[in-house]
């Protein structure tokens, strides 16, 4: 039976930045993106997503694009658990399993009958036997991350034993809540595992005297740097490197925040790269709820938390000694630096900082992101091309410096 992922079009504008680049269900929260996680529940060989346009090359429906016979669709911003996992599982051809109004799964009996359950609805509507995790914000992702954490550990670990530390000169508490892959190099580092487990990837390096507090997933390929102090319910995504003080963040994945600085209750996208000493403001000096910028309402919203610092989206950079102030959205593609707190909006494909912004050109985008995706082996080809030029496009209005030199 095939799986397949939809973006929920209810939810996914709420997710921008993050979603201009990728279909909300890979997102990730915890160890795993949203679609890895059912994956190894539901033991599926592959998962499919049912994404805008523009994004079905990179994130296909199937390896062959066509998908026939039957199906379950799911709803891409729902997290799993045990008890969820078996009502899906349950379902019957033509039965949909919603949470209150919110479509949670649904059986087809054929795939290619989904534009129908769009248009029509299903046969027969049965309810969650509890609430289900939804990310429909971007704060959502850190807020989560600890429970996910807990969650994925659990799920990639049962009955699998750990590689030992190996490492006289590092410090273990609760080695019990402590899984590590094959390939992974540990030196002289302190490893805190008693309020939370630490799940270190596979080739992952934790350098010397780093300092870690779970819940903490270290993702393949990744490395803590020396002397970072990581202080729990942190996501390092794959083949990324994370130094100085992180407490309460995820790295999509293929990100650098190697040097000193601050970054708290934050979420950074794949291709980002934070300069030395950027910080991260992530409380108001007045304690209020933080707003922060909603693409969909176009708009500042209320979070309602007290805690909340930077959503920075895919391919983003900043120069050394950046301050974001709390609450700060930066879309996709954007470049910021010099002295002073930028604005706490920074629209896609901005350059510049405090003193100003004007476009940064897409040929010029371009040129950068072929060069950072050579160093990690992969290639900037049509298909990124492709994607960036379409969020290009559909941010011009945000850029709104452009209209006042018009």
């Amino acid at each position: 039976m095939h799986v397949l992922l939809f973006d929920d079009p209810a939810i996914r504008p709420h997710l921008l930045p993050f979603t201009f680049t990728r279909p909300v269900g890979a997102l990730r929260c915890g160890i795993l993106t949203i679609a890895e996680k059912w994956q190894r529940h539901l033991a599926a060989p592959t998962v499919g997503y049912l994404t805008q346009p523009y994004l079905q090359a990179k994130f296909p429906v199937c390896a062959d694009g066509v998908v026939t016979g039957p199906a379950l669709v799911i709803n891409g911003a729902v997290c799993p658990d045990a008890v969820l996992v078996k009502q899906v599982l349950a379902l019957q051809p033509g039965q949909g399993l919603y949470c209150d109004e919110l479509l949670v799964a649904a059986h087809l009996a054929d795939a290619s009958l989904v534009a129908e359950l769009v248009q029509d609805g299903l046969k027969e509507e049965k309810q969650v036997a509890e609430p289900v995790t939804v990310i429909d914000r971007p704060w959502q992702l850190f807020l989560r991350n600890g429970v996910e954490i807990r969650r994925d550990f659990a799920l990639l670990t049962k009955g699998r034993t750990s590689q030992p530390v190996n490492d006289a000169h590092t410090i273990v508490y609760g080695a019990e809540n402590i899984f590590i892959e094959e390939g992974v190099k540990i030196r002289a580092a302190i490893l805190n595992a008693e309020d939370g487990p630490i799940y270190l990837g596979k080739n992952s390096q934790v350098h010397e005297g780093a300092i870690i507090k779970g819940p903490l997933a270290l993702c393949e390929g990744s490395h803590i740097n020396a002397g970072a102090k990581m202080r729990g319910d942190n996501t390092v995504g794959p083949f990324s490197k994370v130094g100085g003080e992180v407490g309460n963040s995820i790295l999509l994945g293929y990100s650098n925040k190697g040097h000193d600085g601050y970054l708290g209750n934050s979420v950074i996208g794949e291709w980002c790269n934070l300069g030395a000493d950027t910080n991260t403001s992530n409380l108001k000096n007045n304690y209020a709820p933080v707003k922060i910028w909603s693409h969909a309402a176009k708009r500042f919203v209320d979070t309602g938390q007290t805690f909340c610092g930077l959503m920075m989206g895919d391919h983003s950079k900043c120069g050394i000694n950046t301050m974001f102030n709390t609450g700060t959205v930066v879309g996709v593609g954007a470049n910021i630096f010099g002295a002073g707190f930028p604005r706490t909006f920074i629209p896609s494909f901005s350059w510049g900082g405090a003193a100003g912004f004007e476009t940064f050109k897409l040929p010029k985008v371009n040129e950068v992101a072929e060069r950072v995706m050579a160093r990690r082996g992969l290639p900037y080809d049509a298909v990124e091309q492709g994607i960036m030029k379409v969020v290009f496009e559909a941010t011009e209005e945000d850029r709104v410096w452009e209209k006042a030199k018009a």
